[in-house]
Parts: C-alpha cells; sequence; structure tokens
C-alpha cells in the first residue's frame, strides 16, 4: 500500500500502535480488546526461548493459513500472497478454512493442522477465545501461531499482524463520514459477525469518536450484521432503510458487507442520498464508485498483509523472534519491522480510493 516506501512502512510499523494517525482513512481489520492477559503475547510460546536475530530463515519450512471463511475474496488475496511469499524463503504454504465465519467453525482445520505438524499456522479469527484451546496446544507443541486481519486472545498466539492502528481505522471512517453528511442525520454500521475482534474494536473506536462535539447532530441508530455473507449483508442493508427510511449514512468495515450494501443502494431510490463508506477491495467496488453509489472507501493492501504475515511466521519458526515487544525482523521486499506491545506488528497506513485513483489498484 502501496505508495509508500520501505522507509514509511517501518516508521509506521514501529510507531502506530501509540499513535492515532490523522490520516485521511482507511482500512478491513483489528486488535484483541478484552484478553485477560495483559503480559504480552511470548509467553503463548515458549517463555524460555531466546531469539536470534542472525538466524537464518529455515529452508522447507509449511504454513498454512486459516481465514475466517474459504470464499471470502479479500482473505484469499492476502492468503495467496503469503503463500507465494513461502516460495521466497524456500517454504511452502497453503489455505485452509471453512466456508462460514461461525465462531467455532476453525477448530477442526486448527486439530488437523497439528496432526498435520505445520511449522505455523496464520489464522484471521472469528471469535478471539473459541480458537484458543487448539491454538495453545498448537505452541506446545512448538508450532508457531500468527494472527492476522482479526486477532485472538493474546495469550494464543505469539503474534498479531494487524493492518493499522485499530483506533486510527474507527475514527477515521467516522471523520470521513462525517465530512461527507455535514456532521448531521442518522448513522447505521453494517459490520460482519457479533464475535469478530477486528470489527468490533474499530465499532468501539467509531462510537468512542462519535461522542465528540463535531458529532453531537449525528446519531449512530444501529449495528447490523451481515455474517460476511453476501445476501445476508444485501438483506441487512435493505432491513436499516426500512427501518430508518431518513438514514444519511452506513459505514461498512468488511470487504463482503460493503459491497453488498452498494449493489442494493445503487438498485434503490436511496442512491446518492445515502452516503456508503467503509472498507472495500477497488475491483470490488470500481463500478459502485464510477455509477456514483459510493463517494469513497479504503482498505490497505491485503497483499501485503498476507506477505508480511509469512515472513513473520518463518522468522518466529526459524528463532530469530520469539514474539517479544522490540523485536526487529526483515520482511524481505517490505523490509524491517519491529514488533510492538503484546505481539503486534502493523503493516502500515491504509489507502483512500475515489473516482480519482481507483483505476490504478488492481486487487
Amino acid at each position: 500500500m502501496m505508495l509508500r516506501n520501505a522507509a514509511g512502512r517501518r516508521a509506521v510499523a514501529t510507531a502506530a500502535t501509540a499513535v492515532s494517525l490523522a490520516l485521511a482513512l482507511t482500512a478491513c481489520s483489528g486488535t484483541t480488546k478484552d484478553s485477560k492477559d495483559s503480559g504480552g503475547s511470548a509467553k503463548a510460546g515458549n517463555s524460555s526461548a531466546k531469539a536470534d536475530p542472525d538466524a537464518p530463515l529455515k529452508k522447507g519450512l509449511k504454513i498454512a493459513f486459516l481465514p475466517k471463511q474459504i470464499n471470502n475474496p479479500y482473505e484469499k488475496i492476502v492468503d495467496e500472497a503469503g503463500i507465494a511469499a513461502a516460495k521466497e524463503y524456500g517454504g511452502t504454504g497453503k489455505e485452509v478454512g471453512p466456508s462460514d465465519a461461525n465462531a467455532s467453525s476453525q477448530v477442526s482445520y486448527i486439530n488437523t493442522l497439528i496432526q498435520q505438524r505445520q511449522d505455523a499456522i496464520l489464522v484471521a479469527a472469528n471469535d478471539p477465545n473459541a480458537v484458543c484451546g487448539p491454538l495453545k496446544q498448537a505452541m506446545k507443541k512448538d508450532i508457531k501461531v500468527v494472527a492476522y486481519d482479526s486477532d485472538t486472545a493474546k495469550d494464543c498466539r505469539q503474534l498479531f499482524i494487524n493492518q493499522a492502528s485499530s483506533e486510527e481505522i474507527g475514527r477515521s471512517l467516522v471523520q470521513h463520514l462525517g465530512e461527507q453528511i455535514g456532521y448531521k442525520g442518522k448513522v447505521a454500521i453494517l459490520s460482519a459477525t457479533q464475535n469478530a475482534t477486528n470489527q468490533n474494536t474499530w465499532i468501539e473506536f467509531m462510537k468512542e469518536e462519535l461522542k465528540l462535539p463535531a458529532y453531537k447532530e449525528m446519531e449512530l441508530v444501529k449495528v447490523a450484521y451481515g455474517d460476511d455473507a453476501d445476501q445476508k449483508s444485501f438483506q441487512q442493508t435493505q432491513g436499516l432503510m426500512q427501518a430508518y427510511p431518513d438514514l444519511k449514512g452506513i459505514i461498512s468495515p468488511t470487504t463482503v458487507g460493503i459491497a453488498a450494501a452498494a449493489r442494493y443502494l445503487s438498485d434503490s431510490s436511496y442512491k446518492g442520498k445515502v452516503v456508503l463508506n467503509g472498507l472495500g477491495t477497488p475491483n470490488q467496488m470500481r463500478k459502485y464508485v464510477k455509477d456514483g453509489t459510493v463517494e469513497q472507501f479504503s482498505l490497505w493492501n491485503p497483499e501485503e498483509l498476507g506477505y508480511l504475515g509469512s515472513y513473520a511466521a518463518a522468522a518466529l519458526a526459524s528463532g530469530q523472534i520469539t514474539g517479544a515487544e522490540g523485536e526487529k525482523f526483515k520482511a524481505g521486499k517490505l523490509g524491517e519491522y519491529t514488533i510492538g506491545k503484546d505481539g503486534e506488528v502493523i503493516l502500515g497506513e491504509p489507502t483512500v480510493f475515489d473516482s480519482k485513483n481507483i483505476d490504478t489498484f488492481n486487487f
């Protein structure tokens, strides 16, 4: 993401956990908000492990990506990029996962990956706690665990690869919508599942932003859940408009949700009257920007997210890092990253897409 150089990425990676950047907007996934473990994720694995930053990446590493659901087009981009990255360092990667995004649907896949003796499991958690039991078993067997896109509880993994600062994502989505509707009117949020860690963290910061005086004439009337399913997200959008015909704006911080909402609005009398903002991919949203349904939306580069996650998992499995705060590792062409608090590694800034730049992106 895109147009930043490696130095820019490093600067964001080391600082963004502590600073809410006032950026023109962004993003699609975030951090765990209610884990009981505040001591950091390094102890989730072998607490006596020592990092050897000079250790070479091991050859023949086996890594597996476990997305929220196997047919999610956004996560397909992430995972395929991570699998391709594995080839760069002499490893092999694969993607496995459920067809639904239910809280416990990933558990059986984790158990199978443990039996297969993968060197690392990368998981985008549907629920921060439902996957913890098998992930802890994986770590006991020295299988490294990296959460990406949507975090687990902190003691269930060594690292979390986050797209951007969760506070930045949540607040900036509200900031952009506020500008678009003149800071007046009823607004709603169309989320994914009720247990999605990233979605809930972003929504928490959206609500905090809405408490500020600038938004005193904006009212959040409902948080709807489309379960990251296209048809349900479409129906939830329809339901929002039936319940609140005077709705002024919708924020959908999920690529499935924003596309489904745009599809509904584009063929309705609300087109051009209801502002839709959120997180989506350019290829998914291009037609809705061009036909005037959507003015702008945001996202990071999902290919870079998968690439970074793959190299982070390889660094863990090779002993270069343990997941402790302050450790550094190189992520191939993306450059060097520093692990922040609670094992979080931040990819960097998201990008805002609109009619002026959308045709320069293809993903």
